[in-house]
């Protein structure tokens, strides 16, 4: 199932906290459209500085392919693996961009599609905050974590082992 990362603006003039309805949920993985229409996917999602790049970067190449006269084979070759790489990154520029706008970051939630995300995250998010208990609490088990202090000494065992020189 597909992971999505929530991620609220900043609250407008006036407001204390950004309204729900504003929030954007970005799918992780490979985005289809954003491998086969890489501009347009950019320009539909806002992402003006990361479209500036591609544009130029993609310029500067076919000028440098076409000076150093680069076989067509080797053109769709580059061509096909910066699609496959904004295919890839398009959810990282996504997010690099919101973080950009000063954006935060609520989480992360899993759904099969952005609707069912939308749900499992607000069904959650709407739920009020246990407050945490002051001590943690005791270990489950009898045994207690041994805690190292100093360097190791050579005769200190690595694995499943629990002292040096004890019965197996």
């Amino acid at each position: 199932m597909p992971t999505y990362t929530v991620h609220a603006p900043p609250p407008r003039q006036g407001e204390t906290t950004s309204a729900p309805e504003r929030f954007v949920f970005v799918r992780d993985g490979f985005h289809v459209w954003a491998f086969v229409l890489a501009p347009l996917w950019l320009l539909a999602h806002r992402l003006w500085l990361a479209f500036t790049i591609y544009a130029v970067g993609y310029g500067v190449l076919g000028v440098a392919f076409a000076f150093l006269r680069v076989p067509t084979t080797a053109q769709l070759l580059a061509g096909l693996a910066i699609a496959l790489l904004v295919g890839f990154e398009s959810p990282s520029i996504w997010r690099w961009t919101l973080t950009r706008r000063r954006w935060s970051a609520l989480g992360f939630v899993v759904g099969e599609d952005a609707e069912m995300a939308e749900q499992r995250f607000f069904a959650n998010w709407a739920k009020p905050r246990e407050a945490a208990p002051a001590t943690p609490p005791p270990p489950a088990s009898g045994y207690s974590a041994l805690i190292r202090r100093g360097p190791p000494s050579p005769s200190d065992v690595i694995g499943l082992f629990p002292e040096p020189g004890g019965q197996r």
